[in-house]
């Protein structure tokens, strides 16, 4: 399979959607096609106040009835209902980086650029992004693959700061025996979602997780998202000392490619499902960096 080159021009001076532009009919066909037993396997985590956070630039998930069944009926009473009707409402505070979700391509700059050459000046404002924001992400109706790097390692997990390589890809790839094809959605197994909700310390203290030319082995073969069960997808902490977050200027700047973060992949790896249909489909927040998201395999 030919490589891809990505780059700023490959789908126009636009473009908003970058490697969304490979999802196409025929992808999303053949991923559809391949489901056999219907069996459905759920790949994210509840979000909940006590859920994992990476502060400072994170904030804590809040929720709170804001209408409760009390409430209303009292208020429906005094507009002359007499059927009682209660209604619960909540009110939630949260970034859109809780729980598993994706990154708009917005989310992360190189300098003052953001992808596709729009300078972070002219899109970031007060209220949100006026480019590149999770409402321009398509719905991924794709083949999701399951690099169980975890598993070729040995061990229960991997640690914090080991970096996956190449080489790990590619010998998660011949075990689970598929190749990358563009529209491809990578599913990186470290073991380390584990802790997710369950040891929020350990789970923040670091993680394993792909460095730029693990990265840049999977973009280069046309891959639309690259998931991990981790708060980051990336190595943490960067084993270059004075690098942070070289993955995602990599990914969602230079090449359009999006990130989903925190996902839950122990079942996909103890029954073997390597390479199936993935759908995942983004809340259209306007001008949002990112959002929650429900993704399932289905084989």
């Amino acid at each position: 399979m030919p490589n891809l080159i990505h780059s700023h021009s490959q789908w126009g001076p636009a473009d908003q959607i970058g490697a969304g532009n490979l999802l196409t009919v025929e992808k999303r066909l053949a991923a559809l096609g391949s489901i056999r037993s219907g069996r459905m396997y759920d790949v994210s985590h509840e979000v909940f106040m006590g859920a994992p956070y990476m502060a400072p630039n994170q904030t804590p998930f809040l929720m709170s009835i804001f209408g409760s069944w009390r409430d209303t009926i009292k208020r429906r009473r005094k507009l002359g209902a007499t059927n009682d009707a209660g209604t619960n409402l909540e009110r939630i505070e949260m970034t859109a980086h809780v729980g598993t979700h994706i990154d708009a391509l917005g989310h992360f700059s190189k300098g003052d650029m953001l992808y596709n050459n729009n300078p972070a000046a002219e899109v970031v404002t007060d209220w949100g992004l006026d480019r590149l924001g999770i409402e321009h992400a398509p719905p991924m109706i794709t083949r999701g693959i399951l690099f169980d790097v975890a598993g070729v390692t040995g061990g229960p997990h991997m640690l914090p700061g080991q970096t996956i390589t190449p080489d790990h890809l590619k010998r998660a790839a011949d075990t689970g025996g598929f190749s990358v094809e563009p529209g491809d959605i990578a599913l990186i197994r470290t073991g380390w979602g584990r802790y997710f909700g369950v040891d929020n310390a350990r789970y923040l203290e670091g993680e394993p997780g792909l460095d730029v030319p693990a990265a840049k082995w999977l973009i280069d073969q046309g891959i639309t998202a690259i998931g991990a069960d981790n708060m980051a997808v990336e190595v943490l902490p960067n084993p270059t000392k004075g690098v942070l977050m070289p993955v995602h200027q990599y990914a969602l700047a230079e090449c359009g490619v999006y990130l989903i973060e925190n996902l839950a992949l122990e079942e996909l790896a103890a029954e073997r499902v390597y390479a199936a249909c993935f759908i995942l489909l983004a809340t259209k927040i306007r001008g949002a960096t990112g959002a929650p998201v429900r993704p399932v395999v289905i084989v």
